[in-house]
């Protein structure tokens, strides 16, 4: 009995995992099984490869080789007045007709007649071996006045009758070494500066406060002919370079004769183009005009630039490279 009832009581208190819950075993040999073909888990990271410098070599020449996407080829001509302009390329006009639609313009938008016209020079001031044309300033006397304004110039003299012909012919100032100060302080502010060969060693210290407009005789400011000099720089047209290769400046107004403006703006344009020297080709790259209200008009070059003669190169030669086109007494 005793060992009959202690068998019965291990029948009890074992588990028994069929009765427990049927198909259990099956159950937990399927997820054994499972975790037995699981990888490992990492606990750490592994440390990540420096990358080869050949395989950066090659993503780089990769991306070069990768073509960039070709632009839409601008068109020629638009056929229809309202069009996107990024899609044509901008029309160029002879100058004839350029000056007859900037007046045009002003009729059809009613816009005040007598405002000024304006040219946008670009330059091309590269030389050779990686020199330039340096920035410079001119003054040119136009054929055709177009404002009764007059620019203010100074004379420098020490003589007493010089200075009366400079007052006579309508000098702003007249002095001698006592303008100095004033001019290094900006008591004195005029458009140009002429003086008289006497005086010249002592007016070094305004060198560099004057810069281009220090007296020259290259620009017609040094010499004794004062009324001739203070006539030029009290009517010429004076301009100067901006942002190292463009030149902005009015020539004249748009209520004058067709012929006039195209006259006025050859002349700027033969002066501009005496500062390059002959054998490095032509100085002017574009020509734009504008009036005060309109937009701007490309125009053609040709017929506008002076004609570059041909230069005979002679056998060990030097200097051929400096040679100008003969300047007119303008610059």
């Amino acid at each position: 009995m005793a060992a009959g009832g202690g068998c019965c009581l291990w029948r009890v208190l074992a588990p028994h995992r069929v009765w427990v819950i049927p198909g259990l075993d099956r159950r937990l040999a399927a997820a054994s099984a499972m975790v037995s073909a699981a990888p490992p888990v990492r606990l750490y990271a592994a440390a990540a490869k420096p990358a080869n410098r050949s395989s950066k070599n090659t993503k780089q020449e990769e991306t070069k080789k990768k073509q960039v996407p070709r632009r839409r080829p601008l068109m020629a001509k638009p056929v229809d007045d309202v069009y996107l302009t990024w899609h044509y390329e901008r029309p160029s006009y002879e100058v004839e007709k350029a000056v007859g639609m900037l007046k045009k313009f002003q009729e059809l938008d009613f816009t005040y007649p007598k405002q000024f016209v304006y040219i946008n020079v670009f330059l091309d001031m590269a030389l050779q071996k990686k020199k330039k044309v340096e920035p410079f300033t001119s003054t040119v006397l136009l054929p055709h006045r177009f404002s009764d304004q007059t620019n203010k110039v100074l004379v420098f003299t020490e003589n007493e009758q010089e200075a009366e012909i400079a007052r006579e012919n309508g000098a702003a100032v007249v002095g001698g070494v006592e303008l100095i100060k004033w001019i290094l302080e900006d008591e004195i502010q005029v458009d140009s500066y002429i003086a008289v060969p006497e005086i010249m060693p002592k007016l070094i210290p305004l060198r560099s406060k004057l810069k281009q407009k220090y007296p020259n005789t290259k620009r017609n400011s040094l010499g004794h002919d004062i009324p001739k000099m203070l006539q030029f720089y009290r009517d010429g047209l004076g301009y100067a370079v901006q942002d190292e290769c463009v030149i902005k400046t009015r020539i004249a107004r748009l209520d004058m004769p067709t012929e006039q403006i195209i006259a006025n703006l050859k002349t700027v344009i033969n002066d501009i183009c005496t500062f390059k020297p002959l054998t490095y080709g032509p100085f002017v790259k574009s020509l734009v005009i504008r009036s005060s209200t309109s937009e701007g008009l490309l125009l053609h070059l040709d017929g506008l630039l002076p004609q570059v003669e041909k230069v005979e190169e002679k056998e060990g030669a030097e200097g051929d490279e400096e040679k100008r086109i003969p300047k007119s007494a303008s610059t």
